[in-house]
């Protein structure tokens, strides 16, 4: 067994893979840019490397580096994470040259399945049923649209080296093909350093359905079981369960099957996943072959009891599988979210800033935390916006669903904005919950924008009632401070409740644990301990439980539960009447303004002062967090200012064109 393994990667999956090594008395070397020098994988491992600047690839994707400091602290082996350097082939060559062993498969097994034009052609010769679609790379934009029209709209648009969603665009005319390919081009060069890119159909509302495989150096291969991932924004994963909710034994067994016989034409060794989209009719189609750990791998391990990181490890250490085929089984049901640094209600959009809090529920028998940040750490514009994946464990589907909606809702973060809102409506949602997704879901569920959970009756009782509840412990206190004798306890008063534009009217008081109101003559009990300060309440309301996250935001209260976040104004009769005689704010003419919708840095600019635009007229490019966002005019005009350049760091609403008239 190896005494030093140097891990190759930053945040969550390096401190989930230090974990694992510490568990077996392995010791650990960080890399690390100079944005993670502070990075909690660092201060987790025994010992630090510092690669070169923020920009990956001047840091995490320099070869030379990584594997300079494999020598320079003695690592007997290499752990590559996911992303990054993972599926590089020349990289595990070059840990190989230096004296170190890759975990992970061989080189030759990453080059053949991390191409994905190539991965295409073996997996057709071994049996593997594939997508349509062309088995050549792509050379220019009028190629790809000739190629387009040949396999027929819509298409999709991949990087060969690609994978995570990165260098990924779908097309459905010329104009999209066109920009597509440049895009996927530009994305995969940037993330992969290969910009090659390759188009085949696109299979209409599927399931994204993966098989996991574990294999050794001395002929074993076993499949794990499914995922389903067909939870996805911007064609990457955000919920992942196993198993799937739809698969039969039968489609399992040759979903698995086939995985292992694709396995099996590369010689593959070590922990890796084949990646199939399924029809409603449950026939499947060969996507791709990543030959690396996956992001959601912990449902797998939570489904058939497995550390997979350790047999990564022991197999690379050239032990034989310790399990067989007839060994694996499922155990209950398992779920995977993922927590991102982005804004749902504006698309998804990548937020960046310090966690000034960060408190995810306890970790238990039925709830996990992966994550590679604390509270104070900074979330960039350099790497992926992740914060954590929270992963549950339930005997049964319905039970991992439970267990799910509770931890999102005792997950705190602030200082950045963040999808739980969205998570958590996915977890209430009826067609998710019945199993029927996929991998259109989030645009059919929300085809214009996020907008939160349902915010029903029960909704405005549970979050009105804590908010009343707070507000009235607060004036308690005051009072008491003061030196006056009653208070909001003494008699139940008459009180406005304000969510933004929705009202409602409750008489309420204080009582002994908790708060008693009344709304539209219907009598509502709040029960549970708050405090001031206090930033979470749990609880009930009517008898139900319910957990709330709750700031004070001046005069107001900032609640949150079950995918519902609002600003709370509680007036009393006498405070809603002067504030109606109050002038209303004139919001800001920004009509001739072009605003960054995002943080992040400057592609190109593709207006100068004096031009002429269209409405829907490319702008500017903007890579956020790895991935390639068009801004487009919404009217016509002329450009009379460009105030930013190419390379330039934008902030969220920072002006970058500024139009005349």
């Amino acid at each position: 067994m190896f005494n030093k393994i140097l891990i190759a990667n930053r945040g969550e999956i390096a401190c989930r893979i230090i974990r694992t090594c510490k568990r077996m008395g392995i010791a650990t070397v960080a890399v690390h840019s100079r944005a993670d020098e502070g990075a909690l994988h660092v201060r987790m491992a025994d010992e630090a490397v510092l690669l070169g600047p923020p920009p990956p690839g001047r840091s995490y994707l320099r070869i030379d580096a990584v594997v300079r400091a494999v020598a320079d602290t003695g690592a007997e082996a290499v752990h590559p994470g996911f992303g990054f350097l993972s599926e590089n082939a020349r990289f595990a060559r070059a840990v190989e040259d230096a004296g170190a062993v890759f975990i992970g498969p061989p080189a030759d097994a990453i080059a053949a399945m991390g191409d994905k034009i190539e991965s295409k052609r073996i997996a057709q010769e071994a049996g593997v049923r594939v997508i349509p679609g062309a088995t050549a790379e792509t050379g220019d934009p009028d190629e790809a649209v000739g190629t387009a029209r040949q396999i027929g709209y819509p298409v999709m648009i991949k990087a060969a080296a690609g994978g995570g969603g990165k260098g990924m665009r779908v097309a459905g005319s010329d104009e999209e093909a066109r920009e597509g390919f440049r895009a996927a081009r530009s994305e995969a060069e940037s993330s992969f350093g290969d910009g090659r890119v390759f188009l085949e159909k696109f299979i209409e509302s599927p399931r994204h359905i993966e098989i996991q495989l574990l294999a050794d150096s001395h002929g074993n291969a076993v499949w794990l079981n499914e995922r389903e991932c067909s939870i996805q924004r911007r064609h990457q994963k955000v919920v992942e369960e196993a198993p799937s909710p739809v698969l039969d034994a039968g489609t399992r067994r040759a979903m698995g099957e086939q995985a292992r016989a694709l396995a099996r034409a590369v010689s593959y060794r070590s922990a890796g996943t084949v990646e199939f989209v399924c029809d409603r009719n449950k026939t499947f189609y060969f996507l791709e072959m990543n030959t690396r750990l996956q992001v959601e791998h912990p449902v797998t391990e939570a489904i058939v009891g497995l550390d997979l990181v350790e047999q990564m490890i022991r197999v690379a250490a050239g032990e034989p599988l310790a399990i067989a085929q007839d060994d694996v089984a499922i155990d209950g049901w398992a779920m995977e979210a993922r927590i991102y640094a982005e804004d749902p209600y504006r698309g998804f959009l990548p937020s960046v800033g310090r966690l000034s809090r960060y408190r995810p529920p306890a970790e238990s028998a039925a709830v996990r935390i992966d994550s590679g940040v604390e509270e104070g750490s900074e979330v960039t514009v350099f790497y992926d916006p992740m914060i954590a994946k929270l992963i549950v464990h339930g005997e049964d589907r319905p039970a991992a669903m439970a267990a799910m909606r509770s931890a999102l809702d005792r997950f705190q973060v602030r200082g950045v904005r963040h999808n739980i809102d969205f998570l958590a409506a996915v977890m209430r949602d009826e067609r998710f919950a019945a199993g029927a997704v996929t991998t259109a879901f989030v645009d059919e569920t929300w085809p214009d924008a996020f907008a939160g959970a349902p915010f029903t009756e029960r909704e405005a009782r549970v979050m009105g009632g804590v908010g009343l509840l707070a507000h009235l412990t607060v004036l308690a206190r005051d009072r008491g401070i003061s030196g006056a004798q009653d208070g909001p306890a003494a008699a139940p008063r008459r009180w406005t409740v304000w969510f933004g534009a929705r009202r409602f009217e409750a008489e309420a008081r204080l009582v002994e644990g908790g708060l008693d109101m009344t709304v539209d003559a219907r009598p509502v009990a709040v029960r549970g301990p708050w405090r001031p300060g206090q930033t979470l309440f749990e609880g009930a309301v009517d008898g139900e439980a319910a957990i709330v996250q709750i700031d004070r935001r001046g005069t107001r209260w900032r609640i949150a539960h079950a995918g519902v976040t609002d600003e709370v104004a509680i007036l009393s009769e006498k405070a809603e009447t002067l504030l109606a005689r109050m002038p209303g704010k004139e919001p800001a003419d920004t009509a001739a303004t072009v605003l960054s919708p995002m943080p992040g840095m400057i592609v190109d600019m593709l207006v100068g002062e004096g031009d002429e635009v269209e409405p829907g007229q490319a702008l500017a490019i903007v890579d956020a967090m790895k991935m390639e966002n068009v801004l487009r005019a919404e009217r016509a005009g002329a450009v009379a200012r460009v105030l930013v350049g190419k390379g330039d760091l934008v902030a969220v609403d920072q002006p970058l064109v500024e139009f005349s008239g």
